[in-house]
């Protein structure tokens, strides 16, 4: 991070200090307007901050704009920000004269040895670590919105009380604000949900929270997804394989995931022995390579696989196709020797280049180093880290460290995709792996006929096909690409006298492999070509009398609403090629 950009919302650092900091100026205008309610926590979150209170009411949208009102007031106060520590009962006695029970908890619940520091400004002071901006007069009060309010148990514990979370976002500049706002809008319409039951994509139901189930529409979608992964892992040299979704205790123990995993794992009991059902498809693939003996020559080994995986979540997280129960992973391991680890990063990347650029998405490439629960030696993570950073380096690409976010077996590189309206989503992700090779004892015969330990490249492209079809709804607000629509063509006959024409092109176009459909009902023309634009049909093909005297075929677009007369051979050409190249 330059100099230049130090004190902007470039930096991260600076980003959460600037929100933190308004929410303390939340609460404080909270207990300015609203003395008796209590204080719980208030920290920084990805886009924005959160506070949450104990309050004999419950918040309002009046009661929001009455706070932003106030806020903007404290930050016209330039108040400053003063930090100062107490020790420990002189802490409990401050918050307790305060009366404010939830600090007092936070106190008691440090440890012995802890530094209990507090924020002043003006007459309000907060338990807090910080760190924060220096006086409230360097946050924008136009630049503060409120947005809603959510319950919350206290400590995320659903035996302790319900508290009430007021989420707001803050931005040095207003229009900043105002873009950001424009951005979530427009995020509503596109909603994946919403577009998903339109469109006959997927639903999810009552009897089976956060497992969906794929319609007619959704499966065309998904099966084209998948269809495309194929093709692609196909030339980029990949064999594909599939491996059972249940399988015995002994195995996650191998692995590590019984340890490290356990509490997102199903489990079930066969024959008096404890199984699970896989929450990711790794261990079976190391399975799948110790099954028979390998050489160095067969080196790299790629390895991928569509398998369907189920993980626990909570109730409180699931989220349409964004957070679901069970999802297909487009996994794949890589087998290689420790002097191809570099090339086969390399490697991974341009896949991710094609496929990305394929549904015109870019990416932030983030570097992940080691979590503190882990497995395995320092100097081995070290130099996972360092084979990570210079292959991305060498390919002309940057990268941001995350401290501490890698997965337990090792180090991970994450592609953080940018969708058409600025949201980003992390769907890519390449991991080194230096441990599970280990625990299998894999092996290859080296060109020196000695026994060797290969090294291991977990990684998804998609991430998850549910979850990049939730992303790519999103993306392309339902409007998919010709080449991926469920629906590529929809033929409209003016009258009954022109169904049999209408069949005709219809069949032409069916038998060249094109998706299509035709709408024969007794409507009005306008009407269907209303409704399908609705279901955002890439193309719409209108035959009236004019049309078959003058042996061609009317063609809309989605993209333009024009129309063209054209023959059906030369549509059919052109539909073609836009299938077959992938565009946009």
């Amino acid at each position: 991070m330059s100099e230049d950009n130090k004190y902007t919302f470039e930096n991260k650092e600076y980003r959460d200090t600037y929100r933190h900091t308004v929410s303390h100026i939340l609460a404080q205008a909270v207990k300015r307007l609203y003395p008796e309610v209590k204080l719980a926590i208030g920290p920084s979150i990805d886009n924005g901050f959160y506070y949450d209170f104990d309050a004999p009411f419950s918040f309002t949208q009046e009661h929001l704009d009455a706070l932003e009102a106030e806020m903007r007031k404290i930050c016209k106060e330039k108040e400053k920000l003063e930090r100062f520590e107490l020790p420990r009962a002189e802490a409990i006695k401050f918050m307790e004269e305060r009366e404010e029970p939830y600090k007092v908890e936070l106190i008691n619940d440090l440890p012995e040895d802890a530094t209990i520091s507090f924020y002043k400004q003006g007459e309000f002071t907060d338990l807090c670590a910080g760190p924060h901006l220096d006086s409230t007069g360097r946050v924008k009060g136009n630049g503060i919105k409120l947005m809603n309010v959510t319950g919350a148990y206290w400590r995320g514990d659903s035996s302790k009380k319900m508290l009430q979370r007021i989420y707001g976002t803050a931005f040095p500049k207003k229009d900043e604000l105002d873009q950001y706002l424009n951005m979530l809008e427009e995020a509503k319409k596109r909603d994946h949900r919403k577009l998903g039951k339109e469109l006959g994509l997927f639903m999810l139901t009552e009897e089976g929270p956060g497992f969906p189930f794929f319609l007619p529409n959704g499966m065309t979608l998904k099966n084209t997804l998948i269809d495309y992964w194929r093709e692609v892992h196909k030339r980029y040299g990949y064999v594909e394989v599939s491996t059972p979704m249940i399988l015995n205790r002994k195995l996650w123990e191998r692995s590590g995931h019984w340890d490290h995993y356990k509490q997102n794992m199903y489990t079930t009991v066969i024959d008096d022995e404890d199984y699970a059902i896989k929450p990711m498809n790794c261990p079976g693939g190391m399975l799948v390579y110790k099954a028979q003996p390998h050489s160095y020559k067969e080196l790299p080994l790629r390895v991928g696989e569509l398998g369907l995986v189920h993980r626990h979540e909570l109730s409180g997280a699931l989220h349409g196709l964004f957070r679901v129960r069970c999802f297909t992973q487009d996994d794949a391991h890589i087998f290689m020797t420790w002097d191809q680890m570099k090339d086969e990063i390399k490697n991974v990347v341009r896949l991710f280049d094609e496929v990305y650029s394929t549904f015109g998405l870019t990416y932030q490439i983030e570097l992940s180093t080691m979590p503190e629960d882990h497995m395995g030696d320092l100097k081995d993570w070290q130099f996972a880290e360092k084979t990570l950073a210079e292959a991305i380096t060498e390919i002309g690409k940057d990268y941001v460290v995350n401290e501490g976010d890698g997965a337990f077996y090792g180090p991970k590189l994450d592609f953080h995709l940018a969708d058409s309206i600025g949201r980003t989503w992390q769907c890519g992700t390449i991991q080194l792996d230096m441990q599970l090779p280990e625990r299998f004892e894999l092996e290859y015969t080296g060109a020196d006929g000695e026994k060797h330990r290969p090294v291991m490249i977990h990684r998804v492209v998609l991430g998850s096909i549910e979850r990049f079809i939730g992303v790519i709804t999103e993306h392309f607000a339902g409007a998919f690409p010709t080449w991926l629509a469920p629906e590529q063509v929809r033929v409209m006959p003016m009258t009954d006298r022109n169904i049999p024409c209408a069949q005709e092109v219809v069949k032409q176009l069916t038998d060249k492999g094109f998706r299509v459909t035709m709408d024969e009902r007794n409507e009005k023309i306008g009407y269907k070509i209303r409704e399908a634009q609705v279901h955002k049909v890439p193309y719409m093909i209108v035959i009236g009398d004019k049309d078959e005297e003058k042996g061609v075929i009317s063609v809309r677009t989605r993209k333009t609403g024009e129309t063209t007369a054209m023959e059906t051979g030369e549509f059919i050409e052109k539909l073609a090629y836009e299938v077959e190249n992938k565009l946009k």
